[in-house]
């Protein structure tokens, strides 16, 4: 993917690998008349001095036919690349950056010094100091190899003392490091590139679904609170920023099961990312093409998301072939899914492709991934991609929001939501009073965007306090509805409602017209054509109706 995006920029591609038909390879034809040639021979890291000669020859052989040398792994001969730089070859990330990234326990304590927030970690050579980990993190813990771990292999669980030695033992007996259990809500991942001259740009944080520590689903932007979102992603920015050399870089995190939703910093990889896949789909620029812009020097392109939503399917390879195959065969068939394949022969395990899906707001994306993920036999199918609730009921991905301060507020409210069933527009309705749960509307104003809403009808009849403060505390859009009351018949609502102070506005509809806030939520969430439809409707039945 690399290699497509440099050749959309005119920019050619060396590739290094042992394989002859290895995909980069195969998507990388060079010109006879540039003399380059692609090698053929192995990257990866070895303590043997004469496979470390051979690996830097190698490395050499491409560095005379290129400008910069970059890498898709983490687990190369770093070693090789060091020696390649000094003697002149522009190597991006820094060869440093690399080693620092390979020993996950020194990329702790790198990140630990630079202020970012991770699990304490300590370092394991013996058995004796697993035991005394265990005594200063406690169980359960997470025992990992230093070197050389990746989708979940070279990790073991330590949930007590005497299965410590043979979860130590099976990872070699040294060179691990223990780390604090993690309680999470969620994983999330942040895509962000550093150019030649150290300036970052980050795309939007995405949440990551692990099954058996290899990412199966992304979905993008993460659901979460708007501070813990701006949190995850200064957190990464400031983490690249701390590294040397240029590039993509894919940063992981956790948002922990509490209730600030603590944001801390799992790990880091020093190249483009599973977790941003889905941004060839999802954003003006995808990492892979950032990635070649950064290290030629070129400009960076925008990361904003082009689309409301997104989603990537990992495509690993199961106990046949053809269950992959129904997989692909599903998504073929979908309204915003794009398929990649890469040309790797099948083997149980292994990462063979990906599905990404778009889609104009949360409820639509999961329509769209529901047979995909049913094809795939996913585990959590009815979690992740749940079908769509019947005509009356909450949706659990809601684009609108329809509150009220009192239940006696719901017949005038129902017709906002009739309309919006009507539409076929996710909402759900909630009772959140601006005198008697004054948290829970704090709460629910502050999380709103970050759960994917887009528009609040606010009913409230007498002082009418609601729609005015969440409009106060909540970027989106408010619709006011005022709800008829026994002793002012609604006025006191009315003006409550309509008199907000200059720079917080709730746009509002007549008293006790439900029916017309649905409408104007409809026409703010962009149903046009729906709307264009509706209205020829109305006109149609007011030309045949006599009594007009």
């Amino acid at each position: 993917m690399l290699a497509l995006a440099a050749h959309r920029l005119a920019v050619p591609v060396v590739v290094l690998d042992p394989a002859v038909d290895s995909p980069a390879k195969l998507v990388s034809a060079l010109a006879p008349s540039s003399r380059l040639a692609h090698v053929e021979a192995s990257y990866s890291p070895s303590s043997d001095a004469n496979v470390a000669d051979a690996n830097y020859n190698a490395f050499a052989q491409l560095a005379t036919q290129t400008t910069v040398t970059t890498i898709e792994i983490e687990h190369v001969d770093a070693q090789a690349l060091s020696r390649l730089k000094k003697a002149g070859t522009s190597v991006q990330p820094s060869p440093d950056t690399i080693m620092l990234v390979q020993d996950k326990f020194l990329q702790k304590e790198h990140l630990r010094k630079a202020g970012a927030p991770v699990c304490d970690a300590h370092r394991v050579d013996s058995a004796d100091d697993l035991l005394r980990a265990i005594d200063s993190l406690g169980l359960p813990l997470m025992l990992k190899r230093r070197a050389g771990a990746y989708d979940g292999r070279g990790n073991a669980v330590v949930k007590d003392r005497e299965q410590a030695p043979s979860a130590l033992a099976a990872l070699g007996g040294e060179g691990c490091y223990a780390e604090r259990w993690a309680t999470f809500k969620m994983e999330v991942a942040v895509m962000v590139v550093r150019d030649l001259n150290g300036n970052v740009q980050s795309y939007d944080p995405a949440q990551t679904i692990q099954r058996d520590s290899i990412c199966r689903i992304v979905l993008a932007p993460v659901r979460a609170k708007t501070t813990t979102i701006a949190r995850a992603r200064a957190i990464a920015e400031a983490a690249v920023r701390s590294l040397d050399g240029a590039g993509v870089f894919g940063v992981e995190l956790f948002v922990l099961d509490d209730e600030n939703e603590t944001v801390v910093l799992n790990e880091l990889a020093p190249r483009v990312h599973n977790g941003g896949h889905w941004t060839t789909a999802g954003c003006a620029t995808s990492q892979f093409e950032n990635h070649i812009r950064a290290i030629t020097g070129l400009p960076l392109g925008s990361t904003r998301m082009v689309v409301r939503c997104a989603a990537m399917v990992n495509l690993i390879g199961g106990k046949t072939p053809e269950e992959l195959e129904a997989t692909v065969q599903a998504a073929y068939g979908i309204e915003g899914a794009t398929i990649e394949l890469y040309g790797k022969s099948w083997r149980t395990g292994r990462k063979l492709g990906h599905i990404n899906v778009v889609g104009s707001s949360d409820a639509e994306l999961r329509v769209r991934l529901r047979p995909i993920l049913l094809a795939a036999s996913d585990p959590e199918v009815d979690i992740l991609a749940p079908a769509t609730p019947p005509r009356g009921k909450n949706h659990p991905f809601p684009i609108v929001s329809i509150v009220m301060g009192s239940t006696t507020d719901l017949p005038v409210m129902q017709k906002a939501a009739d309309v919006l069933d009507d539409f076929a527009i996710p909402y759900e309705m909630l009772v959140v009073s601006a005198h008697r749960t004054p948290d829970r509307l704090y709460a629910f104003a502050r999380d709103a965007e970050g759960r994917g809403v887009r528009v609040i009808i606010a009913g409230a009849g007498g002082a009418a306090h609601l729609p005015g403060m969440v409009a106060a505390m909540t970027p989106l859009p408010v619709i006011g509805v005022p709800v008829k009351t026994t002793a002012l018949s609604g006025v006191d609502s009315l003006y409550s409602i309509v008199q907000m102070p200059r720079g917080i506005p709730v746009a509002t509809v007549a008293i006790d017209n439900g029916m017309n806030g649905g409408l104007l939520a409809a026409r703010m969430v962009g149903s046009a054509s729906a709307m264009t439809a509706y209205m020829a409707r109305q006109a149609e039945s007011v030309v045949h109706d006599p009594r007009a």
